[in-house]
């Protein structure tokens, strides 16, 4: 995005960090509870996330109700010069990823019976989430360094009070300014191993 001096990960080494951190520390934890997951994501990116739950959610029949915030959505360009086809070999798969990204904004989209997604593009400051209308949040913005006004102890009360009891914030971050942040929400903060290449990642349980 223009406005900040940060790219997105080559999609090879995101694919790791999203395997670990968002469908193994959250999605598959969560479902372990829970048959059907309401998600709320902060970042849709390269729709990578959102890609790889839906994989999820075909394999094992899990119902997902996917939504993810946006404020800076991706050319049409940059999506098709992603080249997942070079990583992710379920060509099944790899047939949901342009739809994902056509979806249309603003409401909510049947992708497959069991998954649904609405991609809303409004920063996290402006969004207004009803009171317990999650299950798990894949919390995927840029490092605090990038986006501070996005690792606020506003934001996450915020999303505290979003989650149902029992629910799971998961993020690859894990600073100690963030934890207490955390804490000071109400969260139970778990410090996790991290993907490959990180030694530790951040879940927080209401």
């Amino acid at each position: 995005m223009p406005e900040l001096n940060e790219h997105y990960h080559s999609v090879h080494g995101a694919l790791q960090e999203s395997q670990h951190v968002f469908i193994k520390m959250g999605l598959q934890a969560t479902l372990e509870r829970l048959p059907a997951v309401r998600l709320l994501e902060v970042g849709f990116g390269t729709g990578l996330n959102a890609l790889l739950t839906l994989q999820h959610s075909l394999a094992t029949g899990a119902t997902v109700q996917y939504d993810t915030l946006e404020k800076y959505p991706l050319s049409a360009e940059v999506v098709d010069k992603l080249e997942f086809e070079k990583f992710i070999l379920n060509p099944e798969l790899l047939d949901f990823f342009q739809p994902l990204h056509a979806a249309p904004w603003e409401q909510p989209v049947p992708i497959t019976p069991n998954f649904t997604l609405q991609k809303l593009e409004i920063d996290l400051e402006a969004f207004a989430p009803a009171p317990e209308s999650y299950d798990l949040i894949y919390f995927d913005a840029f490092a605090p360094e990038k986006q501070p006004h996005l690792w606020t102890d506003a934001i996450f009360q915020k999303l505290y009070d979003a989650l149902a009891p029992g629910g799971r914030l998961v993020t690859y971050c894990a600073k100690g300014s963030f934890k207490r942040s955390l804490k000071a929400a109400g969260f139970t903060v778990e410090a996790l191993p991290g993907p490959p290449g990180k030694r530790e990642m951040t879940r927080g349980v209401k």
